[in-house]
């Protein structure tokens, strides 16, 4: 009715879709019937924004969600489209439960299990891991993964360990990072979770984010820094760990394209940078999980290539158009 994006907890039932405004809400604000629905992933009504599918309901009215990432899109899509299925043949919608294709144990509570993982000092320990010039902040191994459910003796073997980390994966308590986890989750293994020091996961409210990098001769580092200054200026930038914001000064860079940012107090090194090639950018209303600030219209995200996302605020509306323009026109013709 008022074409506003907001963040809601989604459910979805055998035969409609609840949304909440909070996940402990008891009722939901409203509900989609799945009969006579249809649903579409490739969704071209919002050219900014990635991950969105459209369900039209029976009346033939458009509902528009937003994943976070590419993976959570099409979970959703398969689900609904096979909850759909079962309602035109007359059958019952259920998930496959992963603890039955795997013959796992009925005592094991995975949830008391992941609390367990999480403990700050006997849970599994967050890393900050580099590979294939990458940087991958608050993951850990799959090899950590397996060690630690040995240790704390939640399996006898590390054959077990893989089973249950892969239902952990399944069910969503696990995400994977990297290329080599994420191809093993989509099937592309023999087993969707890897024993191995270079498969990374992370907790999915653990605050991960990847960042480029690159660990080559100093030459290597400088040429991020050798294009001609397109705009500069302060912004307030939302945290990825602790979700506070802090002001930073930013300067964009269009060869190669980078956003780099540094301490408004001083200080030659930036205490990071932002990869712009082939980045989306674009203005948003509200922030999920976090204040939103009095003045309206002055919040804007970035997401690049790799889907890692920066919310970013601006000082006026004026201002965010500026910031926008500028970086859209740097991700299109920067390297």
């Amino acid at each position: 009715m008022f074409n506003t994006w907001k963040p809601m907890w989604v459910v979805l039932l055998e035969d409609g879709i609840e949304f909440y405004k909070r996940k402990a809400d008891s009722s939901p604000k409203g509900m989609i019937p799945l009969k006579g629905s249809s649903i579409n992933s490739l969704c071209q009504d919002f050219g900014r924004r990635m991950f969105v599918f459209k369900l039209t309901a029976a009346k033939q009215q458009d509902h528009f969600f937003q994943a976070a990432y590419l993976e959570e899109r099409d979970a959703w899509v398969r689900d609904i489209k096979k909850a759909i299925r079962c309602i035109d043949g007359g059958q019952r919608f259920a998930r496959k439960s992963t603890r039955k294709s795997i013959r796992l144990p009925e005592t094991i509570n995975l949830s008391a299990l992941y609390i367990s993982m999480k403990d700050p000092e006997k849970g599994i320990k967050e890393l900050k891991l580099e590979k294939d010039k990458r940087v991958y902040n608050h993951c850990f191994t799959g090899t950590c993964v397996i060690d630690w459910l040995v240790s704390s003796n939640s399996v006898r073997n590390r054959r077990e360990g893989l089973l249950l980390a892969s239902s952990l994966l399944s069910e969503g308590y696990l995400q994977p990072a990297g290329d080599t986890s994420k191809a093993a989750a989509e099937g592309l293994s023999d087993t969707p979770f890897l024993d191995l020091s270079d498969a990374y996961y992370y907790f999915p409210d653990s605050g991960f984010f990847c960042e480029g990098y690159s660990s080559d001769d100093d030459v290597v580092l400088k040429e991020e820094f050798r294009g001609t200054i397109v705009k500069q200026g302060c912004l307030l930038k939302q945290g990825h760990r602790r979700k506070n914001w802090k002001v930073r000064k930013f300067v964009l860079r269009d060869d190669p394209a980078y956003l780099h940012y540094y301490d408004p107090a001083g200080g030659e090194e930036p205490l990071g940078a932002i990869h712009l090639r082939g980045c989306v950018v674009t203005a948003v209303e509200d922030m999920p999980d976090t204040k939103k600030y009095d003045v309206d219209n002055i919040l804007f995200e970035i997401i690049t290539a790799n889907e890692t996302h920066y919310y970013m605020q601006a000082a006026s509306s004026t201002e965010r158009s500026e910031w926008i323009k500028a970086i859209q026109t740097v991700a299109r013709t920067g390297k």
